[in-house]
């Protein structure tokens, strides 16, 4: 197959390769890391590769001569985020401060995947602890986005954006706890998910337990699903976890929004800044889907101001990371880290109870604005990312300006919501939409996202 590059392949695709015996595992795994060898050491996607990958890609092939594949995924590649435990590989979190000894066991999301029979190929590159949108961390530097390496690739799953624009594979775990997830694939033009809180079962909790979620990135929404329906099972070690809902999240994903009701926000309880490449995303999609027979129209949900909340959420969650570390281990943190824990960790029990509180009222007027509409529209993100080199600055502020205002509010609410490509900026740098939905309602977000991706379908970067 000389003009086909397996490493490209979606994971149906790669699948239907396997059954049909024109494709190995093991020609996909050889393709994906001659890509990674050729175009890493630009993009630093990879915190560490897994020298097992080989092996178990050819565990894979065997099964699937004998015609007895493991799972709905055997034989694909995929990577996991180095905020999850991947068994045998330690969990650096892109920070100086912690351990070099191995993970003991695999986080659930890994052991859903591996059970599904898709091969790890490597850790990919997050943000220290996952607690920004620039991507680039003390530990492994600077990553950089495929479209134009100039640029960041976005964070905190920075190596898991950068690997799948990139063509590393089809299937990587990225997690979201203000944005993390969406952001980079909005700006590597990659499709991704933040499930409903609870969904994808996390253990163990991250600095940020009370809103992260983690999700798939991936560069079609029906592997999304394919993705989802790996990851999405109920684990023990996850109080917070929902009970086994052991559906096919591809399932009525072509069903369309033919009588739904969309709701195109433009206000998430402050002034949440967005640009004409922005603007221009989220009116292209409200036409596609009133097209496709939804029912889209101007919507308000009167939040409170969700950037107070979140931000006291954040800045507590990065205070109380500092302080239960020696004070030579602290001092090797992002300096971001400690300014962000300095002026937004010192509240009071009493502020911040005022701010859970806030974040109920959020919750509550968007359970309330569902009642009226089935899916939410906005941007994803305020631009397009920012240059890959520039230092971190007034992290306070740009949180709520540069990096995630369109997309905290649904961590805070727990409700699902997906980002999409919509074609390329101005620049040529991918542009984005983000749908949310009711909680419980992955359904709905998966379905409207196909909805757009089959009337506007994206690239790879172009990369070769």
């Amino acid at each position: 197959m000389p003009d086909l590059d397996p490493a490209v392949l979606t994971a149906e695709d790669m699948l239907g390769h396997f059954a049909r015996r024109t494709l190995t595992p093991v020609d996909v795994l050889q393709a994906v890391t001659e890509r990674v060898a050729r175009l890493n050491p630009g993009l630093n996607a990879f915190a560490v590769m897994n020298p097992g990958a080989l092996q178990a890609a050819g565990e894979s092939a065997s099964r699937w001569r004998s015609g007895r594949p493991i799972g709905r995924l055997d034989g694909v590649p995929c990577t996991v985020k180095d905020l999850v435990d991947l068994a045998g590989f330690p969990t650096r979190r892109g920070s100086r401060t912690t351990s070099t000894d191995p993970a003991a066991d695999d986080a659930p999301m890994v052991a859903g995947l591996k059970a599904a029979g898709a091969v790890v190929i490597g850790k990919t590159t997050t943000t220290e602890f996952g607690w920004k949108t620039p991507g680039d961390n003390p530990l492994h530097g600077i990553t950089r986005n495929p479209w134009n390496p100039a640029y960041t690739a976005g964070g905190s799953s920075s190596g898991a954006g950068a690997a799948g624009a990139a063509g590393f594979g089809p299937l990587h775990i990225g997690t979201d706890a203000g944005g993390s997830v969406r952001i980079p694939a909005a700006w590597c033009g990659l499709v991704g998910l933040k499930p409903t809180y609870g969904r994808i079962p996390q253990w163990p909790a991250s600095a940020f337990a009370t809103v992260s979620c983690a999700g798939p990135m991936t560069r079609t929404v029906r592997d999304a699903a394919l993705m989802l329906s790996a990851m999405a099972r109920w684990d023990l070690r996850d109080p917070f976890c929902l009970p086994d809902d052991p559906r096919d999240w591809l399932a009525g994903i072509e069903d369309g929004v033919a009588g739904m009701t969309v709701g195109v926000m433009n206000n998430h309880g402050f002034a949440a800044p967005i640009d004409a490449d922005g603007i221009a995303a989220v009116e292209r999609a409200a036409h596609i889907l009133s097209e496709a027979g939804a029912i889209v129209e101007q919507a308000e949900a009167g939040l409170p101001d969700t950037s107070v909340s979140f931000g006291r959420v954040w800045g507590a969650a990065l205070a109380r990371l500092g302080a239960g570390m020696p004070s030579q281990l602290a001092a090797l943190l992002d300096p971001g880290i400690r300014e962000v824990a300095e002026a937004l960790g010192g509240m009071t029990a009493v502020e911040f109870m005022d701010a859970e509180a806030s974040r109920a009222a959020a919750a509550h007027a968007m359970a309330r604005l569902h009642q009226r509409y089935d899916l939410v529209l906005c941007p994803t993100v305020p631009a397009g990312p920012p240059l890959a080199d520039a230092p971190t600055v007034d992290p306070v502020s740009a949180l709520r300006t540069a990096w995630a205002p369109w997309t905290f509010t649904f961590n805070l609410t727990r409700q699902p919501a997906i980002t999409v490509p919509m074609g390329p900026r101005v620049d040529g740098l991918p542009n984005s939409v983000q749908i949310a939905a009711a909680q419980f309602r992955d359904d709905l977000v998966l379905r409207a996202a196909r909805t757009i991706e089959r009337a506007q379908p994206f690239q790879v970067a172009g990369l070769t």
